[in-house]
């Protein structure tokens, strides 16, 4: 049975790039386009950096860290690579589907494996419409900004602005506040998988919105819709004992 071809790639610091010339020396390497699996050597960002840029190859990505937080890739090491692969637990993400419409007209998309996030962009709050399958639910949050993240996503920006965490497979998603001044207790929500849900800016030219899609920006937004997408599914390999599950269930014990 021939090995599983296998395409390293590295985000730009030196620490990662060593990394992939000496793997690549060791296992042999092959473009992204002809492997059997990636394996993604950074931090968490170049880990979704990877996901987007190879989303329509339907190849498992395997990140190892040699970045900061790594919370998406598994303990870096040189040894015994090919059998790590082999006993690799994976699991299957579905992203974000962000359409923003901004002041000029035009109209922006982009998928979002962790959050779409909308930031105030001036020195006064953004308030913001929400709505939900259609349903008002709020006339107007006072805000520095908001959020929609993935249960992937859950313990990132979502986390740090006081989120909840939500496990893998609970087809739920997190809306949540940051810095919210009307109504000044209120956190977010948890919305079932299959919500659409529409941010509205109240006042965007006074108030400016930028629109953000774990890193693709859009400034000047009227209004931003987001919807999950189960035709997009990211395969992500993780070690035995070390997946996306265990990972959110220790992260809130830490």
């Amino acid at each position: 049975m021939p090995r599983p071809k296998i395409a390293f790639v590295a985000s730009p610091v030196p620490i990662a790039q060593s990394a992939r010339v000496a793997l690549a020396e060791t296992y042999g390497d092959v473009p992204p386009a002809d492997a059997d699996v990636i394996v993604a050597l950074g931090g968490d960002g170049f880990m979704l950096q990877t996901m987007h840029s190879t989303q329509g190859l339907d190849v498992p990505v395997y990140g190892m860290n040699r970045g900061t937080v790594g919370f998406l890739m598994n303990e870096f090491s040189a040894e015994d690579l090919r059998r790590r692969l082999d006993d690799a637990e994976e699991e299957v993400i579905n992203p974000l589907a962000m359409t923003a419409l901004t002041v000029d007209g035009a109209m922006h998309e982009a998928l979002a494996i962790n959050e779409v996030s909308l930031l105030r962009a001036g020195p006064q709050a953004a308030k913001l419409r929400i709505t939900v399958d259609g349903k008002l639910r709020m006339n107007e949050l006072v805000c520095d900004g908001a959020l929609v993240a993935t249960p992937a996503g859950s313990t990132a920006y979502n986390y740090s602005a006081h989120g909840p965490i939500l496990p893998i497979g609970s087809d739920v998603l997190a809306l949540t506040a940051m810095a919210a001044f009307r109504p000044r207790r209120w956190r977010g929500a948890l919305l079932p998988k299959r919500a659409v849900v529409r941010f509205d800016v109240n006042d965007p030219v006074k108030r400016p919105v930028m629109a953000d899609a774990d890193g693709k920006s859009v400034r000047d937004v009227v209004s931003v819709e987001i919807r999950s997408e189960p035709a997009v599914g990211h395969r992500i390999l993780f070690d035995p004992g070390h997946g996306l599950e265990e990972r959110l269930i220790r992260e809130q014990f830490a």
